[in-house]
């Protein structure tokens, strides 16, 4: 009698089972590393409670560092150094009258709190991080979207470096600035998913425009991974120079994509020289196009964004209908911008706008 042949196992189930304990792993992991974020807060209180009991602080402080210092490493070993107990204090300083929004403190009801009735969600790393940020509003922000975007500590680092916080503050309507501080970054209206300006300096691209439109677009496919996270939340790659035919004329969209947020395709159009209304014009046939033969009936209307090395405001308000809202024009870098320059340029927006309002 002959054998019946045995079928190979499913492939779906042994990445089923693997990730189930790859899961498993990290949530250990996390478990961990929360527990001693707590741990290191309580640390840092204590320290700051017991330096309040000496007569003369500072020496006292000193001293309670380095006994406490040689009595833990001899009981625990490497990690409680002098340094490492300053920056404990340093923590607890930092966050023990701090709050952060409800909203994502809701989202972890099951999270411990501290004395404060405190919540924390990142690694110990992260938060050192983050407790150098001294406008608190804009730390809270980085908080919140770390934990949104399970951002690691290299991707936080690199948003904070490339200014996101300012970025937004410069492109984000004005009445829902302080929602950023509070909810971090939203995507409830087609500017909410608009950078002014996006930083690519993961390109590797020169500053100066030495480089094609073409070479552009194909090192932002190799960098695909990094260029989504630069978007935004929500954001799905559909395809690059996607092609569609009009009165017999042939037209490629150079990237498209689509916001699984705001339920509608996102088209980027990427011009290398200086922005001109004929560019304008370009993408708003793209995106009437899209609207009416590619999008369904119950998905909302097309976003265009023109990422473009210079533009003139003036031009795209001259061009694009006082209401509109549907596309955009968004300067973009290849280096890291000065933090400087952008907190500059934003309180002179700010001024602009109170000079205004008086007027």
């Amino acid at each position: 009698m002959d054998k019946k042949e045995i079928p190979p196992v499913n492939r779906d189930f042994l990445q089923g089972v693997s990730e189930v304990l790859a899961k498993a792993r990290k949530n250990a992991k996390t478990a961990v590393n929360l527990s001693m974020v707590y741990a290191y807060f309580e640390i840092g209180r204590m320290i700051v409670e017991e330096e309040q009991h000496g007569a003369n602080r500072a020496a006292y402080g000193k001293q309670i560092l380095k006994e406490l210092s040689a009595y833990l490493t001899k009981i625990y070993g490497k990690g409680f150094s002098v340094t490492n107990l300053k920056q404990m204090r340093q923590f607890y300083l930092a966050y023990a009258n701090d709050q952060i929004g409800q909203t994502l403190s809701d989202q972890f009801k099951n999270l411990p709190t501290v004395s404060t009735g405190r919540k924390f969600y990142l690694s110990w790393s992260h938060y050192l991080k983050l407790m150098r940020i001294d406008n608190i509003e804009e730390r809270h922000f980085y908080e919140i979207e770390s934990v949104k975007n399970d951002w690691s500590l290299s991707e936080l680092k690199r948003q904070f470096n490339s200014a996101l916080y300012e970025r937004l503050l410069l492109s984000t309507d004005k009445k829902e600035v302080y929602r950023l501080a509070l909810e971090g970054q939203k995507a409830e209206t087609p500017r909410d998913i608009v950078k002014d300006p996006y930083i690519l300096e993961f390109l590797g691209l020169p500053e100066a425009p030495s480089y094609s439109e073409t070479e552009m677009e194909s090192r932002i496919i190799s960098h695909l991974q990094q260029f989504l996270l630069e978007l935004g939340t929500g954001f799905a790659f559909m395809g690059r120079q996607k092609r569609f035919t009009f009165d017999e004329e042939h037209f490629m969209v150079d990237l498209v994509f689509y916001n699984r947020l705001l339920r509608c395709f996102v088209l980027f159009d990427l011009k290398i020289g200086e922005l001109k209304h004929q560019d304008i014009g370009q993408m708003q046939m793209y995106v009437h196009y899209y609207d009416r033969m590619v999008k369904l009936a119950d998905e909302n209307p097309t976003i265009g964004i023109i990422l473009c090395k210079d533009k003139n405001n003036a031009v795209v308000e001259m061009t694009l209908p006082e209401d509109n809202s549907q596309i955009f024009a968004s300067k973009y870098e290849t280096v890291l911008p000065s933090k400087e320059a952008l907190q500059q340029l934003l309180q002179e927006q700010i001024t602009d706008e109170s000079r205004g309002e008086d007027e």
